[in-house]
């Protein structure tokens, strides 16, 4: 198991150097250019020429990678353009707003999601089934921003003044803020990573409120996560119904499943211990697929939402032609999705014996 991880951790480094190129190009190839946007009718040559020369955007492109190349390992990823902050400050600000929401997502995906394949598939051929698949069907094929503006209106607009009422909008309601760890804590002077990793717990509302014990700020965050937690997540959660139904019914057809029956096993006992235990590597594979995915930042639903992530921070950064901003976020965003499916490798070996990952 030491020797798998020390390897998969290995081939990161090749798969990280590949990111920064790539994406290195490719956003230098976006037409327009920083001072352009940024300036706007203000851009005049000479402005631009200096705007350059300060961010070093006139360089060679080669030397630009190898100057960004060894910013990097020193763990350094530039500053921001637009801003003129660290990308890293900008990167702890938006990253923990995603990890809430796609956590908050797949919780709801994975627990309806297996619940409702299991029923389906338990209940082959049936209405109950045909019901269920229909269903997972019609929540593939809905907009994300289409079924977000829908639950905004039913639960902001239709049950306002409801016990039903939810906030169709923001992170937390106005009039409360999130307390600074570091200034609570005396770390305000910490530097480098100490500092990037108190930032993002600093910028988590969740983890926030349970550090500083304020349970109505907690309850709020919550409350403010319901809805996009639904949009975001029904696209996962139809994705696995399908799976936990179509491998749970190939399971259930094997011989070992009939003898578990003959033997006078209870079919609880038979699904439980034989056919779920058997059934969920592809249902765990799907799940680290789709939570890669929601890592990657929900664009469209925290934009409709309006949620500070890290899909609108991408977004942004793009059209700002904000370039350190692009390659800090998409090395991040590559790097979360990467270790998602190295954890989904390793409970491989947890969930079938037979496996072995060495």
């Amino acid at each position: 198991m030491l020797q798998f991880v020390t390897r998969r951790l290995l081939l990161l480094l090749p798969v990280f150097i590949g990111i920064l190129l790539v994406t290195f190009v490719i956003v230098r190839l976006i037409p327009g250019d920083p001072c352009s946007v940024m300036l706007g009718e203000r851009a005049t040559p000479e402005k631009c020429e200096a705007f350059k020369e300060r961010f070093g955007l006139n360089d060679n492109i080669v030397v630009q990678i190898v100057r960004y190349m060894v910013n990097i390992a020193q763990g350094d990823f530039g500053t921001s353009l637009r801003f003129g902050r660290p990308v890293v400050d900008v990167i702890a600000e938006r990253l923990p707003m995603t990890f809430e929401l796609t956590i908050g997502a797949m919780i709801f995906s994975t627990t309806f999601g297996i619940l409702l394949g299991l029923v389906s598939a338990l209940k082959r051929n049936t209405v109950i089934d045909v019901t269920t698949m229909i269903g997972a069907n019609i929540g593939i094929s809905m907009p994300v921003f289409w079924l977000g503006l829908m639950l905004a209106y039913v639960f902001a607009l239709v049950f306002k003044d409801t016990f039903l009422y939810i906030p169709p909008s923001g992170r937390l309601t106005s009039g409360i803020s999130l307390p600074s760890l570091a200034t609570l804590w005396g770390l305000s002077d910490l530097q480098g990573l100490p500092k990037f990793l108190l930032g993002l717990v600093s910028n988590s509302t969740i983890l926030n409120s349970l550090l500083t014990a304020n349970f109505l700020m907690l309850r709020d965050a919550l409350w403010h996560l319901i809805l996009p937690s639904l949009a975001v997540g029904t696209i996962p959660l139809a994705v696995i119904a399908r799976m936990t139904r179509s491998s749970l019914l190939d399971i259930l057809g094997q011989d070992y499943i009939r003898t578990a029956r003959a033997k006078g096993l209870i079919e609880r006992l038979v699904i439980a211990r034989h056919a779920m235990r058997n059934a969920w590597i592809p249902i765990v594979t799907i799940i680290g697929l789709e939570t890669g995915q929601l890592l990657a930042g929900a664009v469209l639903t925290e934009t409709v939402f309006a949620l500070p992530g890290v899909g609108t921070a991408l977004k942004d950064a793009i059209l700002a032609r904000d370039y350190p901003v692009v390659q800090g976020l998409t090395v991040v965003i590559a790097i979360t999705f990467v270790v998602a499916n190295l954890l989904v490798d390793i409970s491989y070996a947890y969930l079938d014996p037979r496996i072995r990952l060495e």
